[in-house]
């Protein structure tokens, strides 16, 4: 019997790190998880399209500082500062009920393409726009070899191509080698809605071995500050 384990929760002690940091009392878990749930649920509808790669949630007492890898940093922050704005009052006002302030910091995602949730996103719509199917998947397969990836698979499940019996189909490329721990699989899964009912689609990216613990909030800090001006980012080539 195979025994299904998510690619990131199995690694957790290992490679990869919290994305939620920050504790409270015994009775007060379920209102805190309750609003961390509501900020990622607002958040995934509200910046659609701004390719978000991960969300991170840190508090204080008085303060809920929430991070955000984009790919497209530019369509959170909108013109001079505005997206920005409503973002914080719409979580302090709607989910937060002015209890705690709200800081929000914008990073850009350095390789767009390797990124398991911004590739499966980029399915999604093109799905959405009743693009097939099979081309979708090895476009986005093309790409991410391209971008430097060991390996790759896309598992697309549901009404494809709106036939009635709902069926699988998985492509892949490279090698993916999900039993070992050191090995860093970003994990995504999203969902398509289509005339015909929802779209599953599952993406891992299979990116080689490491041998310490990732956090990828902080190397994209040091990253962004360590970039000389006047360079390209590769999310303006990404977004090109």
């Amino acid at each position: 019997m195979g025994h299904k384990v998510h690619p990131k929760i199995h690694r957790t002690p290992l490679v990869n790190s919290w994305d939620s940091k920050w504790f409270g009392r015994k009775e007060q878990l379920p209102g805190l998880l309750k609003q961390e749930v509501q900020i990622r649920e607002y958040l995934d509808v509200k910046l659609k399209d701004a390719g978000i790669d991960s969300v991170s949630v840190e508090r204080t007492p008085k303060e809920v500082t929430i991070t955000i890898l984009a790919a497209k940093p530019g369509v959170v922050i909108g013109r001079s500062g505005q997206g920005l704005e409503v973002l914080k009052k719409d979580i302090e006002k709607k989910i937060l009920q002015f209890k705690h302030r709200v800081k929000l910091n914008i990073l850009p995602v350095n390789q767009p393409a390797l990124s398991a949730r911004i590739v499966g996103a980029g399915i999604v719509s093109e799905i959405e726009r009743r693009m097939p199917f099979r081309r979708v998947m090895k476009q986005a397969i093309e790409k991410v070899m391209a971008a430097g990836a060991q390996g790759v698979k896309i598992k697309m499940s549901g009404r494809l191509n709106g036939v009635e019996i709902a069926r699988q189909e998985v492509l892949g490329a490279g090698k993916m080698s999900l039993i070992t721990f050191r090995s860093n699989v970003d994990y995504a899964i999203v969902e398509a809605q289509t005339l015909y009912g929802k779209i599953g689609v599952k993406v891992w990216v299979y990116r080689g071995e490491v041998f310490s613990r990732l956090d990828k909030f902080g190397q994209a800090t040091e990253k962004a500050a360590a970039k000389p001006a006047g360079r390209k980012s590769d999310n303006d080539l990404f977004r090109d």
